[in-house]
């Protein structure tokens, strides 16, 4: 699907209409990629985050981008691992739903994701991986926007196991598109 694609590369560098935080429930900033957002936004995103009243694991809520190249930061708490028996993979699927449903609604040609919990929340990496891959792709299939959609990963090995499950699940529908962002 021409509408997707793997990079490896800095989100918060990324010129899209949306970025995704993976946020805490709080929406007040943390660690790895949550940190990143919010130290390159500037003060002015955590003090809109603070307006918001916090966020449900598996919701999303939306706030400007402030000094980021994006527009819009599209904030998403995502599941703590748990060995995968407390609904993580559900709630996963819904970070990455709520999030697309927001940047539909609001008609972004672009929104650009990390890969939601695989850091502090320890998520194994490959699992959701094939979680995030399903939701994105069975969302694009059925909605005309966002338009384009990219992982955005921090490593070349964890965009290469994106890739794999890709090329296992969806190959033939234009692998081509899982490029490396320099």
């Amino acid at each position: 699907m021409e509408r997707f694609s793997v990079i490896v590369g800095d989100i918060t560098a990324s010129q899209v209409d949306a970025i995704v935080n993976a946020a805490n429930t709080s929406l007040s900033g943390g660690r790895g990629v949550d940190g990143a957002i919010h130290a390159a936004a500037g003060p002015e995103l955590l003090a809109e985050c603070r307006e918001l009243g916090g966020c449900e694991t598996g919701k999303a809520k939306i706030t400007k981008a402030y000094r980021l190249p994006a527009s819009y930061v599209i904030h998403t708490p995502g599941p703590v691992w748990h060995g995968g028996q407390a609904d993580e993979a559900a709630l996963l699927a819904s970070c990455y739903r709520s999030c697309l449903e927001l940047a539909a609604e609001r008609k972004f040609n672009s929104l650009d994701f990390p890969s939601i919990s695989t850091g502090a929340y320890g998520y194994p990496l490959s699992q959701a991986a094939s979680v995030a891959l399903w939701a994105i792709m069975d969302f694009l299939r059925k909605h005309d926007f966002p338009r384009q959609v990219r992982m955005v990963c921090h490593t070349p090995e964890a965009a290469n196991v994106y890739r794999q499950i890709w090329n296992m699940w969806f190959a033939g529908t234009k692998a081509e598109r899982m490029e490396t962002a320099e």
